[in-house]
């Protein structure tokens, strides 16, 4: 029998001065709270093995980590016989980029916060235990139904921001930029959860937008586009069932945007309203519109028969994967060895954002260009005279990372080739991010970590014939298609009929895009860290996992040896700050 249980718990995390992670805005410090953030949690039980998984989704731009191994620690202090672990909780976000930032334990997602933040840490990670805990003590029997809708292609509700990427892959149709509508998935997919008396006890569904209705300028705390949905909702819902909790997550969505109107006075791309709050408003009551029709027609479909539970998570360093000859795209000649992934880095198009969220402007980006270039010939230069080991590291790095213009190597600690960071010079008197950076370095902060994650968790949900795949990173459309197709043609010999991506889970490592988007070098490929085999390594992986869970659990081989970086209270306090507002 299947057991389900839902919780909710605040997360909001109001400390006054802390910058707001999402945008990498320096002067995008938190001033107020306009909405309160929550943590919705789905515990699932069956009740013949024993066997229990938790998918949590947070108002907060994505999980970390840090926030992963703080939650489940407080779980296991708090509750410790129901056996929640890192492989049977699923943490994701739905990406706001208006709540508080700080609760990374590595460097580079806190230089613009500016640092780690222990009080912003300590409301997120005790918030989503305390949405976990209630979802597991309201555990009651229950049925499954699923269902899939689609916005209309006149729904103002998504717009691909990156057409000369999405247009460069050979498995899509060829569109025009004012076919921006068109060049995404319109399809949300919905689990509609009730109890066996036929009392509704919530929803999960999964559309792909970025939650940025909200621009840069903000500095109130809100949740955004899918956190007014979540509201209107659960608020639709209040009379029959006050306890009815809507996860409205992400899917596949890197390279999508709620923004269709050019607005000249902030040069960049807004939502239906000048009000960025009523916009999100509006672009909310789609996706509520959307859900609440999926929900009720689900309502007389037939419930899930095969709900049993299965789960596999395996950590994999990303930063040395090779990928399967079957992922490298036709036509694409690569000598033995050059098809892999390498240490994070970080290009100038990553730095000059995107048409909703632009970054560094001209002449800045341009300056910044010629000094990654003056760098990599410099480097590969010296590189002639040096060690074959250095050598030949040097050449895997530019291979590997292609046409991407290397300005900040987070993998190896480094900004334009050079790990002294005090070498920096003026620029931290610039960019009041730089001298953040510099000051952290003179702290010994930022001495033998990487200032991103490398070692990265993938993770399998399987409820019966519905397989929920935990996606560490942000995923374009067509990446997304895919991966899902990938893990598809392995998993349906299992019985699974439907594969759902669910990105910003369990960790953070900016962007996937395919081989060929990688090419333009837009925002999306400039935050693709591990170089332009990212996608075919993420394939590689996911394949490898899905085909591991085909077999009994006693037989699978998930390398357990490979673990994320653990960061002490020393390290930390190097990097930290308090505000005082």
């Amino acid at each position: 029998m299947l057991e389900v249980g839902s919780g909710k718990a605040d997360i909001t995390a109001f400390v006054k001065g802390v910058g707001m992670m999402g945008y990498g805005m320096f002067d995008q410090k938190v001033e107020d709270v306009e909405t309160p953030l929550s943590c919705r949690a789905f515990v699932f039980n069956d009740t013949e093995t024993g066997k229990k998984i938790v998918f949590a989704n947070a108002e907060m731009c994505f999980i970390t980590i840090s926030v992963k191994q703080g939650v489940i620690k407080r779980l296991n202090e708090l509750i410790p016989d129901t056996g929640f672990d890192f492989d049977n909780v699923m943490l994701t976000a739905q990406h706001t980029h208006n709540a508080a930032g700080g609760y990374s334990h590595y460097a580079f997602f806190n230089f613009s916060i500016p640092g780690f933040v222990p009080e912003v840490y300590d409301q997120i990670v005790n918030g989503i235990a305390d949405s976990i805990i209630e979802a597991n003590n309201n555990l009651k029997p229950a049925t499954l139904k699923f269902g899939k809708g689609y916005f209309a292609p006149e729904d103002k509700v998504a717009f691909n921001r990156s057409m000369k990427a999405y247009n460069a892959n050979p498995d899509v149709e060829k569109l025009k930029d004012e076919d921006w509508h068109l060049a995404l998935d319109r399809e949300m997919s919905l689990l509609r959860v009730d109890g066996e008396t036929g009392e509704a006890i919530g929803s999960i569904n999964w559309f792909g937008v970025h939650t940025t209705s909200i621009g840069k300028q903000n500095k109130r705390i809100h949740y955004d586009n899918k956190g007014c949905a979540s509201a209107d909702f659960e608020k639709d819902q209040k009379d029959s069932n006050p306890d009815f909790n809507a996860i409205f997550a992400q899917a596949p969505c890197g390279d999508v945007m709620p923004n269709f109107i050019w607005e000249p006075k902030r040069d960049k791309m807004r939502g239906i309203d000048e009000d960025d709050f009523k916009s999100a408003a509006y672009n909310g009551s789609l996706q509520f519109n959307k859900a609440k029709e999926i929900f009720e027609n689900a309502a007389a479909a037939e419930r899930m028969a095969n709900t049993a539970l299965d789960y596999g998570l395996m950590n994999v360093d990303f930063s040395n994967v090779s990928a399967g000859d079957e992922f490298i795209p036709d036509g694409v000649q690569v000598s033995n060895g050059d098809a892999a992934t390498g240490p994070a880095c970080l290009g100038v198009a990553f730095f000059k954002g995107t048409v909703d969220g632009k970054g560094i402007g001209e002449p800045a980006a341009s300056f910044a260009t010629l000094l990654a270039r003056t760098n990599k010939s410099k480097e590969q230069f010296k590189s002639l005279f040096s060690s074959r080991e250095n050598c030949n590291r040097v050449k895997h790095k530019y291979k590997t990372h292609g046409k991407k213009d290397i300005l900040i190597e987070t993998g190896e600690r480094k900004v334009l080739g050079n790990g002294n960071i005090n070498a920096l010079g003026p620029l931290g008197a610039i960019d009041p991010t730089l001298a953040v950076m510099k000051q952290h370095y003179r702290n010994g902060g930022l001495s033998d970590k990487p200032w991103t994650p490398q070692v990265l968790p993938l993770q399998f949900f399987i409820i019966g014939s519905l397989a929920i795949v935990g996606i560490p990173a942000e995923v374009s459309v067509v990446a997304g298609r895919r991966l899902k197709k990938t893990i598809e043609e392995v998993l349906k010999e299992r019985g699974v009929h439907e594969v759902i991506l669910s990105p910003y889970a369990n960790c953070y490592s900016g962007y996937i895009t395919t081989y060929e988007e990688y090419q333009h070098q837009l925002y999306e490929a400039g935050h693709t860290v591990f170089g332009q085999w990212t996608h075919a390594a993420y394939s590689t992986k996911l394949k490898y996992m899905a085909r591991e869970m085909l077999k009994p659990e006693s037989e699978r081989n998930f390398d357990e040896a490979t673990q994320p970086d653990i960061f002490s209270e020393e390290d930390l306090a190097k990097r930290s700050f308090s505000s005082v507002g």
